[in-house]
């Protein structure tokens, strides 16, 4: 009677826990699918002449190894020419936090134009990137393909045009991402990035 009693509870349990497993493990799957792709803000440019055309291409790589994305930013008539090149590596913190670890590439010359080809990254040791300390942003789930997030008040340190640190604030949702990257200076006032709202990227192309 005692063993049967047992087994029940613990059934229950493992159930629960892979239940668990499961749904933290399926935030951060959706988080990192819907991710996934080429985005532009031509639209947004077209409304307003502040901001311009910028191409972001997101795509898979090391598909073996957890869910990792090379990241590719350029204006989008100098493809050829991007300004920021990452690796970005999403992992689920707790049942209601999704984390985006951010790194920077070696030689990150060699690798522009490599989102149409991600098997290129096999040669990539994940040991040589250079992580962003402080620069990781926290997303958590708010609706159906909808996840809202940021950097940490003042933890991503930045030199960049004058700043002291940098900030982020992403939305991602099924068919467009929401990027306000700015940088502010030790007495807290903003010298460089968009100064109204966001970039707002239009996925354009869908990976398969």
């Amino acid at each position: 009677m005692k063993t049967t009693l047992y087994n029940s509870i613990f059934i229950v349990v493992l159930t629960l826990f892979l239940i668990g497993c499961e749904k933290e493990s399926s935030q951060a799957e959706e988080l990192y699918m819907l991710m996934q792709g080429s985005f532009d803000s031509q639209e947004q440019a077209e409304e307003d002449d502040t901001y311009f055309n910028i191409s972001l291409h997101m795509y898979p790589i090391w598909k073996d190894k957890g869910y990792w994305l090379y990241v590719e930013q350029a204006l989008n008539a100098k493809q050829d020419k991007p300004y920021r090149q990452r690796i970005y590596e999403i992992k689920q913190l707790n049942d209601s936090v999704v984390s985006s670890t951010i790194y920077t590439i070696p030689n990150d010359s060699l690798f522009i134009g490599k989102w149409k080809d991600p098997e290129f990254f096999n040669s990539l040791p994940i040991d040589s990137l250079q992580l962003r300390k402080g620069c990781d942003v926290y997303l958590s789930k708010t609706f159906h393909n909808t996840f809202t997030g940021s950097t940490m008040h003042e933890s991503c340190q930045s030199g960049l045009r004058g700043s002291s640190y940098a900030t982020s604030e992403v939305s991602v949702y099924k068919d467009k991402i929401i990027s306000w990257d700015r940088g502010f200076n030790a007495e807290g006032e903003q010298v460089w990035g968009a100064t109204k709202q966001g970039y707002i990227f239009r996925k354009v192309v869908k990976t398969p």
